[in-house]
């Protein structure tokens, strides 16, 4: 099926806003991405709006269109929600777990610790990643998941890491990973994993926010 022009633009923007080429702030005009595509636009309109619904835009009066930048508020709104999203993904995705993918998820955690031991921050977060969405990947509600994914994505676009905000939530992170993978590996019911997955994104928002209350007691 052909895509419309509205579609093509709205594609064209959502990936230059995830992978980062059109950064937090950046000012998307019209006429350029018309010059730049040969696209009208009334196509760019369209896509513009429909990523503004979507949270990914802020179409500003006097100013234009500019790529949303996202705060602390942000990301705890996003964490609280993706804990909700990616508990009951685990919990629908865990009962047909293999072998093989419990073998996959403990080496992805192992990846995660040897980054720690590297101090590579930048590879833990993006294995952090890659970790969470295996354990839903055989979830088969494809809506489901595409929530996920699309709130980890939200999550890399806000640019905050907790783990650098957080000591030692890095390494407390990794035993709640193994806790995790042996729920899943052991047949525990679907409402004891989802909540454990659920407990787990929670335990990393109140880790940042006791963090920065210590922070901003000692300021």
């Amino acid at each position: 099926m052909v895509k419309t022009k509205a579609e093509q633009a709205y594609d064209i923007l959502k990936a230059r806003i995830m992978d980062g080429t059109y950064g937090p702030g950046y000012r998307l005009v019209i006429d350029q991405l018309g010059r730049e595509h040969g696209i009208s636009s009334v196509p760019w309109r369209e896509s513009l709006r429909r990523l503004e619904a979507e949270g990914w835009v802020d179409i500003v009066p006097n100013v234009g269109a500019l790529v949303k930048t996202f705060d602390t508020g942000a990301w705890m709104r996003t964490i609280r929600l993706l804990a909700r999203l990616e508990g009951l993904a685990t919990a629908l995705s865990a009962a047909r777990f293999t072998d093989a993918d419990i073998a996959k998820a403990r080496q992805l955690n192992e990846a995660m610790r040897d980054s720690l031991t590297e101090f590579d921050m930048g590879s833990f977060g993006a294995l952090n990643r890659q970790f969470h969405e295996h354990l839903c990947s055989r979830c088969e509600d494809e809506r489901l998941t595409g929530l996920v994914h699309a709130e980890w994505i939200r999550m890399d676009l806000i640019r905050r890491s907790a783990f650098w905000y957080a000591p030692g939530r890095a390494v407390a992170s990794l035993t709640e990973h193994e806790e995790l993978i042996q729920l899943i590996e052991s047949g525990a019911d679907a409402v004891t994993i989802e909540e454990a997955a659920k407990q787990h994104e929670v335990n990393t928002l109140d880790a940042v926010l006791a963090h920065d209350a210590t922070q901003a007691a000692n300021a």
